[in-house]
């Protein structure tokens, strides 16, 4: 008995030392967050998922990252209940599980999320233990742990069942594109000759836009190769600026890139360069204007939702309008009419024309960025150095997105009407997410103010 009673003393001494050594206040780093996005990042690239996929892979874990946080700040952030289609509240802890800690049941959940989206489980698993060991060394007691990680794992199951009824898992087993002889209509480009991607993705289900096809861009030009017509024209400027690269056009091309998968070929060898896509370029500038704005932990988890919930729309947009007309790239004119050697700088997407996908999602992107940091938000854009290519400097979300759009000309993949009404569709889309989707309280943004 005196043994037991000793024990007894020992342990709630031990508990009230571990609890005494630890301050709930070293959680508030963004810098926790911004690495567990990071390593969901490494994981897209590693896995190759295409550009709308990938937005997919961003948008759930941020929410129930998101949700959490609206749960337990309700003074500052607004839940997504009744703001994005068909999410219902999510659940409270069970009783003997109420000492969670907020920000360490954000990071478990969010890796919850994201490992039932993507392949390389190790990966995800490996970064575990890396925040295990962080938790260990800053003393965050065992049962506030086993606490958070019982929470995550019942907000990840309550946001994976919502996400089962998106329709993602039935498109899987969807019909591929059938090639139409037209030659208006897009055919597979080399050097790979890769089948269409995602031609069903807008039959997705949409978070905040009403449907897929509620912003309809007007159609591109009327398909005429006749010398001096509107169409031909813009095939021929592809064709010219293909011929006359300057050093800046090229970086910009380059730097806008964001091919996840670029397949080289030397003889009969291949090999392929993996990339972030274009919304993981814009996850990463939502980082950097985070670290930029020394924004805290909540207000990075803030941030990230509502750039992917506008990453993910700005997608289904823009693939509704792809697989709707169906347009050629200018590669597969220029090679057939104008010069068969031609290549483009950049390698062709394998996906039609019309409206261009980075102008669409980079303009929508930059709306959500520039509603939480301003109008003028100089940065730094160091996404891509990582990949070989410098850095560049802005002075505004919407500029950096202007480049964007603009960059696909440049790297000939895409005609100008593509670009500009890419713009402007992804400006719709944007502002409609804007005034639809409010996460801040607003008692709380005039008392910011």
């Amino acid at each position: 008995m005196k043994k037991i009673l000793i024990y007894l003393v020992f342990s709630v001494v031990a508990l009230s030392c571990e609890n005494k050594r630890f301050d709930p206040n070293k959680l508030n780093d963004a810098s926790l967050f911004h690495s567990a996005m990071q390593n969901l990042s490494d994981i897209i690239v590693y896995d190759i998922f295409s550009p709308p996929v990938a937005s997919r892979v961003y948008l759930y874990p941020s929410i129930a990252a998101y949700e959490l946080l609206a749960k337990n700040m309700p003074f500052k952030y607004k839940s997504l209940v009744g703001q994005v289609k068909d999410l219902k509240p999510i659940p409270e802890p069970e009783k003997d599980f109420k000492n969670y800690n907020l920000n360490i049941t954000i990071l478990y959940a969010f890796n919850k999320v994201g490992k039932a989206l993507i392949f390389s489980d190790e990966i995800m698993d490996n970064f575990e233990k890396r925040l295990n060991n962080k938790l260990n060394s800053i003393g965050v007691p065992r049962n506030i742990r086993i606490a958070s990680k019982k929470y995550a794992e019942k907000v990840g199951n309550h946001i994976l069942n919502w996400a089962k009824n998106d329709l993602y898992n039935q498109t899987r087993t969807f019909p591929k594109y059938t090639i139409l002889e037209e030659e208006v209509f897009w055919k597979p480009t080399p050097p790979d000759y890769m089948d269409g991607i995602e031609p069903h993705w807008n039959k997705i289900r949409t978070l905040v836009l009403d449907s897929a096809n509620q912003f309809v861009p007007k159609e591109p030009l009327k398909f005429d190769l006749t010398k001096g017509s509107p169409f031909q024209k813009q095939l021929q400027e592809v064709y010219e600026i293909g011929n006359k690269m300057d050093p800046e056009k090229i970086q910009i091309a380059k730097f806008w890139d964001c091919n996840p998968y670029v397949t080289h070929h030397r003889g009969h060898a291949m090999f392929a360069t993996k990339k972030i896509t274009p919304g993981g370029h814009w996850i990463g500038i939502t980082a950097i204007a985070g670290r930029t704005a020394n924004s805290t932990f909540d207000e990075a988890v803030n941030a990230y939702a509502n750039v992917s919930i506008s990453l993910f729309d700005s997608f289904i947009s823009c693939w509704d309008e792809k697989w709707r007309s169906i347009l050629v790239r200018p590669e597969t004119l220029i090679n057939q009419h104008y010069d068969e050697e031609w290549l483009p700088l950049l390698q062709t997407p394998p996906f039609p024309e019309y409206t261009s996908g980075h102008s669409v999602i980079s303009r929508a992107a930059a709306k959500a960025l520039t509603n939480l940091y301003g109008d003028n938000f100089k940065f730094v854009d160091t996404t891509e150095v990582a990949y070989g290519l410098p850095s560049r400097k802005y002075n505004s979300f919407i500029e950096a997105a202007e480049e964007a759009a603009i960059s696909r000309l440049y790297g000939g993949i895409h005609y100008r009407m593509a670009i500009e009404e890419g713009v402007s569709q992804g400006e719709k889309v944007g502002n409609f997410i804007s005034e639809n989707l409010k996460t801040n309280v607003d008692s709380y943004k005039l008392a910011k103010k």
